[in-house]
């Protein structure tokens, strides 16, 4: 098994003994996954390994461990809530690449790709129940906090599919979609860390509310780097641009558009069409150099702000700092 890596967010932390405990626990976190889906069941077992051998960044495992670090961190129980995060977290990818027709996840083939719609979505329906099982070990608390964040990952996709109602502002119904579908899941993360290392209850608000601000903020520049130019993520520029992906630049764009001419055009030109390569890399530069593409990166960094604000009521330690520059690296990635 190859030794994971911390996401890059990380990096940032001062504290080499604190990156250095968050390592250890992230290994024993990734042995625990391959044992989550070590499947009697031949098919299931090939199928349910499928994106956790291909990696990830483990965002939400490595927010367990860390806020774990606010309290007794040498608890058993914060693995297995690191595991039932990824599992949870990598349940939605199988679904979401069913629904959105995904070709690639993670540098590899989709698994409907593979086997088909109706495999992909059987292998999430496993491993949501497979995190089930295990979170119910961890006691009532968690069993809610589980079931409630599994019903806003539901409810997200739901509004996401449908979208705004007639009067709905776009833009609102949008982050709250995002709210729903990453920040539930990544504010479950920074509770439960906390929470099985005992520490104290009055933590737990304040990481709510920074978990769900770090998660908007983290989807919102997903939609700034899709049009940037092409980085280290190896990412094509233009991907969610080319499919009708709703992203954050194109929601304030077509607003625009209704009273402003330049903006109507430029919406004209993409609505018309981007299958072809020279007119995709045309219409992501000229979104990139609106204007609303600044303010998508001031709305996610608002979101990022807004997170870091949320600790004030944490005492100061390098555990806060960490959480803190975990936030602020954020909207300072690029992949």
């Amino acid at each position: 098994m190859a030794k994971p890596s911390l996401p890059k967010q990380m990096r940032k932390v001062a504290d080499k003994a604190l990156l250095s405990r968050i390592e250890s626990g992230l290994e024993l976190v990734e042995a625990a996954l391959l044992k989550a889906t070590e499947h009697t069941d031949p098919i299931a077992k090939v199928t349910a390994r499928h994106l956790v051998d291909a990696g990830g960044k483990r965002i939400r495992p490595v927010l367990v461990l860390l806020t774990s670090q606010l309290g007794d961190y040498n608890n058993a129980s914060v693995i297995d809530a690191a595991v039932v995060v990824e599992l949870t977290h990598l349940a939605t990818l199988y679904h979401d690449d069913v629904m959105d027709d995904a070709p690639t996840r993670r540098g590899v083939p989709t698994a409907q790709n593979i086997w088909g719609n109706s495999v992909a979505i059987l292998t999430g329906d496993l491993l949501f129940a497979r995190a089930s099982q295990i979170v119910s070990r961890l006691g009532e608390k968690a069993l809610t906090l589980q079931a409630d964040t599994f019903e806003r990952l539901c409810l997200g996709q739901l509004h996401e599919t449908v979208g705004p109602q007639p009067g709905e502002d776009a833009v609102d119904h949008y982050i709250r979609v995002l709210a729903d579908k990453t920040g539930s899941l990544i504010a479950a993360s920074a509770q439960l860390g906390a929470m099985f290392a005992d520490a104290p209850d009055e933590y737990l608000e304040p990481l709510t509310s920074y978990g769900e601000s770090v998660g908007v903020a983290f989807q919102l520049i997903d939609d700034v780097i899709d049009i940037a130019e092409a980085g280290a993520s190896g990412k094509t520029p233009g991907t969610d641009l080319r499919a009708g992906v709703p992203t954050l630049p194109m929601l304030l764009l077509r607003a625009q558009a209704k009273t402003d001419a330049g903006a109507a055009e430029l919406v004209e030109f993409i609505d018309s069409g981007l299958e072809d390569d020279a007119k995709l890399a045309e219409a992501v530069k000229r979104l990139r150099e609106h204007e609303v593409a600044e303010q998508a990166y001031q709305q996610a960094k608002r979101w990022a702000d807004e997170a870091v604000a949320a600790l004030a009521p944490l005492p100061d330690s390098n555990v806060k700092s960490a959480l803190k520059n975990f936030a602020e690296a954020v909207v300072d990635r690029d992949n």
